[in-house]
């Protein structure tokens, strides 16, 4: 470790040199080896072509940057299940503006702030609207509690208060008031539209003016599924559903377009499955986060569980699967088929789909199916995966 180089055999690797993982045989390869893009062709396209007639549920993929986008669309995508706007926070060209923001004392002090990263989130969203083209796009507004994007360590804290000329000690005090006790549980998703409404406002704001800006400059209109992340209360969709309206019309009346979207949320709480058909009178459409719907669910931290006590459950036959990974069809499962049917008791046909990281694993793709769930959405390698086990389940059910 002191030598910065390892050591096997006769071999020595050495800091910084480059060597390549066959993540298939777990073979280790010296220097960068020469690969192939994978292409759906040949017998295994052909089953392609075959799921595609067979499955009735469409299948998204979550994804934030060009390249995840561009990926997903090769591997079958038919739109976007799920758009994590927070990632692009975390952007060297923009986290300086983001701390900015967060360590602003007023509102106008955000929104000078914020004024400064609307260009740019404009630019991410346009990138990706030229990609999906006419395929739908659910894009989820900012969801962690705002102490993710300061500095935590000492060394981080001065050099933030340089970039910024904030003295470092107001840096720490500022980190130190964000702080909490359980940040999954608390100041984030809508709670922040509900108290800082000018964030949500300006990314709702970069959506609509992306939107316009590629009808224009391509002749198709993108449609965005704008997504309200963490509602626990219909009076908090509301609230900021009619923001985001507000912006919408602002938009179109300054740029003479008409941007193209629904506004929905994320049911990812208890009490947002059991209220579905009171939150279902705003709601435009529904996406299960089984993520945090899980953890909630379970009243399980999913880092904790899953490296202290998860593998001792399963076996002792507590539990037969990690219900991180495959999806609990007899709790979380039963919130979920309790949404479904409240909240298309409210409106029939409601657009309903699921975004967890359950959305690629075939077994929980066949319980989504069963529930008459409208897509599922997963990561863009696992989409070829998800096509097959939605015919699977079609197919099962015929």
């Amino acid at each position: 470790y002191a030598n910065k180089q390892l050591v096997v055999g006769r071999r020595i690797v050495k800091d910084g040199e480059m060597v390549t993982i066959d993540g298939a045989s777990g073979q280790v390869l010296m220097g960068e080896a020469k690969m192939i893009k994978p292409e759906l062709t040949g017998d295994f396209g052909k089953l392609m072509v075959w799921a595609d007639k067979a499955r009735r549920m469409k299948i998204r993929t979550n994804a934030e940057t060009p390249n995840d986008c561009e990926t997903a669309v090769e591997f079958g995508a038919e739109g976007i299940g799920l758009c994590r706007t927070e990632h692009m926070f975390f952007e060297s060209d923009r986290i300086a503006a983001v701390r900015e923001m967060i360590l602003s004392n007023d509102q106008d002090g955000r929104v000078t702030a914020l004024d400064k990263i609307l260009p740019m989130q404009r630019d991410d969203f346009a990138q990706i609207f030229r990609i999906m083209g006419e395929r739908p796009c659910t894009i989820r507004l900012l969801d962690p509690p705002l102490h993710e994007f300061l500095p935590h360590t000492e060394e981080d804290v001065f050099d933030v208060a340089k970039a910024t000329g904030l003295p470092a000690d107001q840096l720490m005090a500022r980190a130190r008031d964000l702080g909490e006790s359980n940040p999954m549980l608390g100041h984030r998703g809508c709670r922040l539209g509900i108290t800082y409404p000018e964030i949500y406002e300006m990314q709702a704001r970069a959506i609509f003016e992306a939107q316009v800006a590629v009808e224009k400059e391509t002749g198709f209109q993108p449609l965005a599924e704008v997504m309200i992340p963490l509602v626990a209360a219909p009076a908090e969709l509301a609230i900021l559903k009619a923001r985001v309206a507000g912006v919408a019309k602002a938009v179109a009346e300054e740029t003479g377009g008409k941007p193209k979207y629904l506004i929905g949320t994320m049911i990812e709480l208890p009490r947002a499955a059991l209220m579905a058909g009171q939150i279902a009178e705003d709601a435009e459409f529904f996406s299960f986060g089984t993520n945090d719907l899980t953890q909630a669910t379970f009243s399980f931290s999913r880092e904790d569980a899953e490296n202290k006590f998860l593998p001792m459950y399963n076996e002792a036959g507590i539990l037969q699967d990690n219900p991180f990974e495959v999806l609990d069809a007899n709790g979380v499962g039963k919130l979920m088929e309790l949404a479904v049917n409240w909240g298309r008791g409210i409106k029939p046909g409601m657009k309903i789909g699921i975004c967890g990281e359950h959305g690629g694993h075939p077994a929980s793709i066949r319980f989504c199916h069963s529930i008459g769930l409208s897509y599922v959405s997963c990561s863009g390698p696992r989409v070829p995966i998800a096509r097959l086990a939605a015919a699977q389940a079609a197919l099962l059910d015929s």
